[in-house]
């Protein structure tokens, strides 16, 4: 007899209600930012496991902290959360974002590595 595992997703906006203020909004947090950018980096197709984002990450915060930041993501449509077992998974919303406003994703995330890079002073 084969176990099965239970899975279920969360609710999301649906494509049409996502919002650009939301998504600005969104992303203007640097942790959010950081977590977009590593699910972007480290995350495949289908997605990571959250406990993966936050080692990948380097991210110290308690796991309330970032949960309230992925429901920040989640409701803004910036990404899908599904739950596997006991795991959470999440993956950008990418083709969402880059179908309603392309290059913008591009353009937060290279803006974000440029002025990190920038000479201080």
């Amino acid at each position: 007899m084969e176990s099965q595992v239970e899975q279920y997703e969360l609710t999301h906006p649906s494509a049409d209600a996502v919002e650009l203020t939301a998504v600005l909004a969104a992303l203007a947090e640097p942790m959010r930012l950081n977590m977009v950018r590593t699910i972007e980096a480290v995350g495949a197709d289908d997605g990571m496991t959250c406990l993966d984002v936050r080692e990948k990450g380097g991210f110290t915060a308690s796991k309330s902290t970032l949960s309230h930041h992925y429901k920040v993501l989640r409701e803004a449509g910036l990404v899908v959360m599904w739950w596997v077992g006991a795991k959470k998974h999440v993956r950008l919303r990418r083709e969402l974002v880059d179908a309603r406003w392309p290059g913008l994703l591009d353009a937060i995330l290279r803006a974000e590595l440029t002025d990190q890079k920038a000479p201080q002073g």
